[in-house]
């Protein structure tokens, strides 16, 4: 590099001094931008791990059903002369439905009586016969054939008697008949016969109207084959309670007893089949209706729970992010025991106490920086407003 001679030495420390000058404001200004530079701290939503009885529960979806459904229908054949009811009346065992017309078998009751009452009257005779001809026999007065038919006589005439003394318990019977009564205790649903019709006796074709016993009630439903055993042993222990809600109105039921599995498994669905009973003195659960259903069997005492959305999905497993005191999170990987509802039970890398990230873990790495918020915060913070 040559130099100048037209340029002084002062000129020249001049000149160095200016440019080393613009390179320590340039090196200012770097470090200022990376100090400007640096991420705000991460909107969070927070919770803490707690230690909880958590039940163990099977949820499903059941079917009301009627413990009992009869369908009434007439024992013989007659005209319906009064119906005693009212569709959908509630109604007692023993009650009175419907009374036939009562003519034909009380007429058919004293022509079995009037029966009744010549064999007996010949029964009657014939013993008089044999017991005087029994001492002619004695003096031999009388040929050993003759005693013989007479002897006969007074057995069949006995044997006569009793037929027709049957015949007069049936047509009792049949009277009896002539009254249908509610075989059940229940509501009744349509009735289908009027007074005036013809009845035929058991045919389908003149059923009256069926009754289906609304208290105590049933809730048909399937669990997995998986459950069986749990459900089993907690029904030995006696420790199966049953809930149900209804689906269209909310309606709780918390007294149900299981009463009832099923003696296989349905091999297409893997599914077997429960029945719960439930007292439903108010009738609110109703037949037909369906329920979500809840059997809880057992419960893990002291358990370590976190809200489900705290737990997220990695390569290596489930990870949670821990808020340290010094408002960095720490990446944990936990192992999962179960989820009940909106919580998560955690067998280990979490402890009851410490505060977890349930909201915003997506823009998290480990140590990075946070500010925990309200859910409503975190939602301004990370909606378009904030981002633009």
């Amino acid at each position: 590099m040559k130099t100048d001679p037209t340029v002084s030495p002062f000129s020249r420390v001049a000149r160095l001094l200016a440019a080393a000058a613009l390179l320590a404001l340039a090196a200012c200004d770097r470090s200022d931008s990376k100090v400007a530079s640096a991420p705000p701290p991460v909107p969070v939503q927070t919770a803490l791990a707690e230690r909880q009885d958590v039940p163990r529960r099977i949820e499903s979806i059941g079917a009301v059903q009627s413990l009992r459904t009869v369908t009434v229908k007439s024992q013989v054949d007659g005209i319906i002369a009064r119906v005693h009811f009212q569709e959908g009346d509630d109604v007692k065992a023993g009650d009175l439905l419907v009374t036939l017309d009562r003519r034909p078998f009380e007429n058919n009751l004293r022509i079995a009586r009037a029966d009744l009452a010549n064999a007996r009257a010949e029964a009657e005779q014939a013993d008089a016969d044999a017991a005087r001809y029994t001492r002619l026999d004695q003096q031999n007065a009388i040929s050993k054939e003759q005693f013989a038919q007479l002897l006969t006589k007074a057995a069949t005439t006995k044997a006569l008697v009793q037929a027709k003394e049957a015949a007069v318990a049936n047509a009792e019977l049949q009277l009896g008949y002539s009254e249908i009564r509610a075989p059940i205790t229940g509501r009744t649903g349509q009735l289908m016969l009027h007074e005036g019709a013809l009845m035929k006796a058991n045919d389908n074709s003149f059923q009256l109207v069926t009754i289906n016993q609304l208290a105590p009630i049933a809730v048909a439903y399937s669990v997995p084959e998986a459950s069986l055993e749990a459900i089993r042993t907690a029904l030995a222990e006696q420790h199966v309670a049953v809930t149900v809600v209804d689906r269209a109105s909310g309606l709780k039921r918390e007294d149900g007893k299981l009463g009832f599995f099923d003696n296989t498994v349905d091999p297409t669905t893997g599914m077997i089949t429960l029945k719960a009973v439930f007292p439903n003195a108010d009738h609110a659960l109703w037949p037909g209706r369906f329920v979500n259903v809840t059997t809880q069997v057992g419960v893990d005492a002291g358990a370590t729970v976190v809200p489900t959305p705290a737990v997220q999905t990695s390569q290596n497993g489930s990870i949670v992010y821990v808020l340290k005191a010094d408002h960095t999170v720490e990446l944990r990987h936990v192992r999962i025991v179960r989820n009940s509802g909106d919580l998560t039970l955690i067998a280990d890398g979490v402890n009851p106490g410490e505060t977890v990230v349930t909201d915003g873990q997506l823009r998290l790495v480990p140590g990075a920086k946070v500010e925990p918020k309200k859910l409503s915060e975190v939602a301004a913070a990370t909606g378009p407003a904030a981002k633009s």
